[in-house]
């Protein structure tokens, strides 16, 4: 606890002064660590590779080397997104809801940084820059906690933003690092209230219920996504091929890809059929309900071999995977009824060409994000135009969907007067 508390002490230390840089500060501050980050390219890729070795060896799922693999490309990616964020208007600072009130004194809210951030993540090196790019950018420190997977990876990652935040002339510790994979930091790092304002964790269920139940910190949970889509009778269908499987196997290990399918009754026999084909191609099986497995049988009444009986627990799975749920349903108001049950509010969407039932869905489907004909996966702050994200929150306070730069601020009130005195 003492390394911990030390850590703690550092970091509020440091966004004292990060939350006094410019704009222009910080913005040279980012591309530096871009700079330093494509310095030391081949340090990271070999780091990464050695964090791949070990997962490989401990036998991780294909979802998880995924998510922990970088690649030339990939790391390209991540620098190109960071840059993005330079390119976005700094909200630290930005004064709304201004008024002047009857005796005179002017108001408004102004926005501030939130402080320092602890972020506890699994698996995703990406997250560890964009986080750092994020905080800076909207001037506030983060002490990061990755999973042990992603160790050689992160402590190459975080010594070259450490390079850049020096090079810059700004406190070094404004990114700090828990370079120790005991999960005892993990509990520790939760208990420094004093020094930490929000705790962001980025991982499965466990992870998220773990932080709230010990968490003296205020927590933003979300990133766990169980995703749908629902295919009207109005739909195109064709269409809604294309779509259903690019939110399926674009990139099936990330939380917003998706992991139930909704069909109208209607158009079920002429539809599932085809799309069960386009799909299955790309390696992808179905867990279907038995009014949908009963529309994929052929006049001999086998169903195709990608096509098993869906479980009691399928339709509340987060599949991170080419698995798919499929599952007819009778009407509009039953897709809103299941997702209502089955979602956990990250990402969820219709296929339709009646504008009405558009209306309908967007208005009773309580998620982080809706979607109207479009896929899932755009649920991403690059996507969405925030350049990257700290996380994806399915919660209401005070944060909800992409976590950008204005979800890293909070804001104060300033008050101005001619000596007035109250009454």
């Amino acid at each position: 606890m003492k390394m911990m508390v030390e850590i703690g002490k550092r970091a509020k230390a440091a966004a004292r002064q990060i939350a006094g840089a410019s704009s222009s500060q910080k913005n040279a501050l980012l591309e530096a660590i871009a700079a330093s980050l494509e310095a030391a390219s081949q340090e990271i890729l070999q780091a990464n590779r050695e964090d791949l070795l070990v997962a490989e060896a401990a036998g991780l799922t294909p979802a998880l080397l995924d998510r922990l693999a970088l690649n030339p490309t990939r790391l390209r990616g991540v620098i190109a997104d960071l840059r993005k964020v330079i390119d976005l208007p700094d909200p630290v600072g930005e004064i709304f809801d201004q008024t002047v009130l009857p005796n005179g004194l002017r108001v408004h809210k102004q926005r501030v940084p939130l402080g320092v951030l602890g972020v506890i993540y699994e698996a995703r090196p990406n997250v560890t820059v964009d986080v750092a790019g994020l905080a800076l950018k909207t001037g506030n420190a983060a002490i990061l906690r990755g999973g042990s997977e992603t160790i050689h990876s992160n402590r190459a990652l975080v010594k070259a933003i450490r390079a850049g935040l020096l090079s810059s002339g700004l406190p070094e510790d404004a990114i700090l690092f828990v370079d120790d994979p005991d999960r005892l930091r993990v509990y520790e790092l939760l208990q420094l209230h004093q020094y930490v304002d929000m705790l962001i964790p980025r991982g499965g269920a466990a992870l998220h219920a773990y932080c709230r139940e010990n968490s003296r910190i205020p927590v933003i949970t979300g990133g766990i996504g169980i995703c749908h889509l629902f295919v009207d009778y109005s739909a195109d269908l064709q269409a809604a091929v294309e779509v259903i499987y690019n939110a399926k196997v674009q990139r099936p290990s990330v939380c917003n890809a998706l992991d139930t399918l909704l069909v109208h009754h209607q158009i079920a026999r002429r539809f599932l059929p085809e799309l069960v084909q386009r799909l299955g191609a790309a390696g992808v099986s179905f867990r279907a309900d038995q009014a949908a497995r009963d529309h994929l049988r052929d006049r001999q009444g086998q169903l195709p071999p990608a096509v098993t009986p869906a479980g009691d627990e399928d339709f509340d799975t987060e599949w991170l995977s080419l698995v798919l749920g499929v599952k007819t349903v009778e009407d509009l108001e039953e897709a809103i009824a299941h997702i209502a049950e089955h979602s956990t509010g990250h990402s969820d969407g219709i296929l339709t060409g009646d504008p009405d039932h558009a209306r309908q869905f967007v208005r009773s489907v309580d998620s982080a994000a809706v979607y109207v004909n479009a896929s899932t996966r755009f649920t991403d702050g690059a996507q969405l135009g925030l350049g990257a994200e700290v996380a994806i929150s399915t919660q209401r306070l005070h944060a909800r969907g992409p976590m950008g730069l204005r979800e890293l601020t909070t804001y104060k009130w300033v008050v101005q007067g001619d000596y007035q005195v109250r009454e």
